[in-house]
């Protein structure tokens, strides 16, 4: 359900995401990250930030489930992004940071203790994760996506999952765009 609304409305959600201002955000993440990282952008959506990361030195991976999607982040981003979910991540250890904005929140709540731990594998020690959720509790739909939002309770259930990382920071934001009126929970994650 929510890949085919990815499928049907890649162009709009390209649209209405591509030109967010995300610095303050990337600047949170990338501080600490040693020079020249490797950074996986996991459920890249438009490759906005894969690209902004590639433009920063980094060397980026993405992917996007939607192939869709993956077709507009590779003409935005000139970056080669791979049509993949995050049940495909199988790498170890290969990642100074991975970035999850807005992406781990279609993933429906009792898959979300398996995916954190592929992602936790795919992260070198130390390593920095960024993830980001819709503020709320509990699973659900809307306009034909749906959503696993979290609160900070939620979340730290949810870490107690997968002990190999723990919150570096943990913080709300206020939605980017203007037309939206929504929080988010925005966490910055470490590999013990």
């Amino acid at each position: 359900m929510t890949l085919n609304y990815y499928q049907n409305n890649a162009q709009t959600f390209f649209d209405g995401t591509v030109n967010v201002d995300m610095s303050a955000l990337y600047e949170t993440f990338t501080c600490h990250l040693p020079l020249g990282a490797k950074v996986l952008d996991a459920g890249c959506g438009s490759g906005r930030d894969a690209k902004a990361f590639h433009e920063m030195g980094y060397q980026v991976e993405a992917f996007d489930a939607s192939s869709e999607m993956m077709a507009l982040a590779i003409q935005h981003s000139g970056l080669s992004v791979k049509q993949m979910t995050f049940a495909d991540v199988d790498a170890k250890e290969k990642y100074d940071g991975i970035w999850c904005c807005a992406s781990l929140l279609h993933v429906p709540a009792q898959e979300l203790p398996t995916v954190m731990q592929n992602l936790t594998y795919a992260l070198k020690p130390s390593g920095i994760w960024y993830v980001s959720f819709k503020y709320g509790d509990g699973e659900r739909e809307k306009d034909g996506r749906k959503f696993t939002d979290m609160n900070e309770a939620s979340f730290q259930a949810l870490l107690e999952t997968t002990p190999e990382v723990e919150i570096e920071s943990l913080w709300t934001t206020q939605d980017k765009r203007p037309e939206r009126d929504e929080i988010w929970l925005n966490a910055l994650l470490r590999k013990r």
